[in-house]
């Protein structure tokens, strides 16, 4: 009876949880790697809504970071307490977003202008985090309001810096000892379309940048130059060729069950036309399947940039931006994987499955500790894209999970 009342009050508060998801999309909050100012004035304004709740402590934990004007980028920990603080459920979001991109692509409305269309939140950082953060908090206040004591401690945590490491984020927490290995961890930071779907592994990140160097040049006289533009792009091809034939290997424990090797990121070279580049960038983002060896293929890239500095009389230079081995997986029987599955029976009347992703999040840091942690969310997959959107049910719905999850 108390559970179907809670789910109830959450269904009633749809419009609360909607207009409070907008508010949170018009304040960016976008790293200093991508030239914005961090998560500072998203966090005071989040600060204000938890503050408004009434949970029973929140506590603030700046890392230092002399990149942004604050010097500082936020971590917020909010806490609801329950009978016993022996097991404790912490549901973790992230502040930071990923810049606009394209904004010509945004044909439904500006990113950092929200709409409601169709049963759905337009706006950048609607899904990709603040969704989960908006479900975690109104699941966290209802059962506040309806002075209903949870059966562990539901504590809600909001990080900076996930978007690029966790430096200032999640690791700086974990530095902080907050944590235990009777902890359960719940990071909503990717999922399916129905929510079927508890990630329980990750694969390992190597980002690196290509940087080409050849002699600049007019473009009416390249005989007099070596073009590092096409240079840049046929290495860039032939290298993104050799690792999909190199390694092929697939693991249906994943989706997608490959290594992704994908060419992403470009810079700018010269200003004017007809000049022939002297310097090229171009960046790579992999996420390779556990069974290989990182530095074994970083070792393949560096003889392979030789041999075409070799052929091409070029200057290929690869620069590491982030490489994370893949920590071993969350158990598949553990406390956390099992109750989430209940919870998600008990909502959705599906049975939820458990598997791996490509996409880092916070969760691989909690399992090199190790404290089982697993990722959860029902979303569309809109991330990073143009018109990212959330589903207005998907958030009510997570919500009632979260919800049950601190009573059960």
């Amino acid at each position: 009876m108390q559970t179907r009342e809670v789910f109830s009050e959450i269904e009633k508060q749809r419009n609360q949880l909607t207009q409070t998801l907008m508010e949170l999309i018009r304040i960016p909050a976008i790293g200093p790697e991508n030239g914005g100012e961090g998560e500072l004035a998203k966090a005071e304004k989040l600060t204000q809504i938890l503050t408004a709740i009434g949970f029973d402590k929140i506590e603030r934990y700046d890392a230092e970071d002399k990149r942004v004007q604050s010097k500082k980028r936020p971590n917020i920990v909010a806490y609801l307490n329950g009978e016993t603080d022996t097991e404790r459920l912490w549901i973790i979001t992230h502040l930071d977003i990923v810049p606009p991109g394209e904004e010509s692509m945004w044909t439904v409305t500006k990113p950092f202008e929200p709409i409601i269309k169709e049963g759905r939140i337009y706006g950048r950082g609607s899904e990709d985090n603040m969704q989960s953060m908006v479900a975690s908090i109104f699941a966290a206040k209802v059962l506040k309001e309806m002075h209903i004591k949870p059966k562990r401690t539901m504590i809600l945590a909001f990080v900076s810096d996930e978007e690029h490491g966790s430096e200032h984020g999640i690791q700086h927490l974990i530095k902080k000892g907050l944590f235990k290995k009777e902890d359960l961890i719940i990071v909503p930071d990717s999922g399916n379309e129905n929510g079927s779907f508890i990630e329980i592994a990750e694969k390992s990140a190597y980002w690196f940048r290509i940087r080409t160097i050849g002699k600049q040049a007019h473009a009416s006289r390249p005989h007099m130059g070596l073009n590092a533009h096409r240079l840049g792009m046929e290495f860039a091809l032939a290298l993104d060729k050799m690792l999909h034939e190199k390694y092929p290997a697939k693991d249906p424990c994943f989706d997608p069950p490959e290594s992704t090797i994908e060419p992403t990121k470009k810079e700018k070279n010269v200003d004017a036309v007809n000049i022939l580049p002297g310097e090229d960038l171009v960046y790579f983002d992999c996420r390779i399947l556990p069974n290989y060896d990182l530095d074994k293929i970083a070792s393949d890239i560096q003889r392979y940039a030789k041999e075409f500095e070799n052929n091409t009389g070029a200057i290929i230079k690869i620069e590491s931006l982030q490489k994370s081995v893949a920590p071993t997986p969350t158990d598949a029987n553990a406390r956390v994987v099992h109750m989430l599955r209940e919870a998600i029976r008990k909502v959705r009347q599906i049975e939820p499955k458990v598997g791996g992703i490509g996409g880092g999040t916070c969760a691989a840091f909690f399992r090199k500790i190790p404290v089982p942690a697993v990722v959860w969310s029902t979303i569309d997959e809109t991330a990073h894209q143009s018109n990212e959107y959330a589903h207005i049910d998907n958030i009510v719905n997570d919500a009632k999970v979260y919800a049950l999850l601190a009573l059960m």
